[in-house]
């Protein structure tokens, strides 16, 4: 119908900073974190309104990664918790992995919680490269700022991380400088133990 059509199109679902493609996979996210700039009524990111009025369909996220071969990598991330839609995400991956594409994914690292199984292995096989918000070295510095929905987030969150690096996935998790309470060295640390990578984000940049 042409209103959907007209509504569709104004959705941000690819967009392009500096040479990698990133993929609004979903707005939806088990955490409510209180740095997260659409919980502080700001939807746009540079020039893109990434605010969704539908979750893209497979083919859809396929259109908008273009031609991996345009760019670095393809990220999927977006506004939004991209693992919450797990089997379009896995679907998408094995496709783009099939074009030659350069695959990482953005994710808080609830998605062994959400779906109650090492979800973190599963994506390993289509997304070789994942970066995990980590955002705090002990659990009630996270549940401050992050003010996740399910009980036991943030070891599901270290066991994701885990899990993905056993599975040969190449991990960096990550914590954003600037937050209250947050020790970042000791983030930094604690990555170090789960035997991955890390990277300091800083306060206000989305990626």
């Amino acid at each position: 119908m042409v209103g959907e059509q007209e509504t569709r199109s104004e959705d941000v679902t690819g967009y392009t900073i500096r040479n990698s493609r990133y993929l609004n996979v979903t707005n939806r996210c088990s955490l409510r974190c209180r740095f997260c700039p659409k919980f502080n009524g700001q939807w746009t990111l540079g020039e893109y309104n990434m605010r969704l009025q539908y979750e893209p369909d497979v083919a859809d996220l396929i259109q908008a990664a273009g031609n991996p071969a345009s760019y670095d990598e393809i990220v999927f991330c977006g506004m939004g918790e991209a693992t919450l839609r797990l089997d379009t995400v896995v679907q998408v991956a094995k496709a783009l992995r099939d074009r030659g594409a350069a695959l990482r994914l953005n994710t808080s690292g609830v998605a062994n919680l959400v779906y109650g199984r090492n979800v973190a292995a599963e994506l390993a096989r289509y997304i070789p490269s994942m970066s995990v918000s980590l955002n705090a070295s002990d659990e009630e510095t996270y549940n401050l700022h992050c003010r996740p929905q399910l009980p036991g987030t943030y070891s599901a969150v270290l066991d994701f991380i885990r899990d993905a690096r056993r599975a040969g996935a190449d991990v960096t998790a990550t914590a954003v400088d600037g937050l209250a309470g947050v020790d970042v060295k000791a983030c930094e640390r604690l990555a170090g133990e789960l035997g991955v990578r890390f990277r300091r984000r800083v306060l206000d940049v989305l990626i």
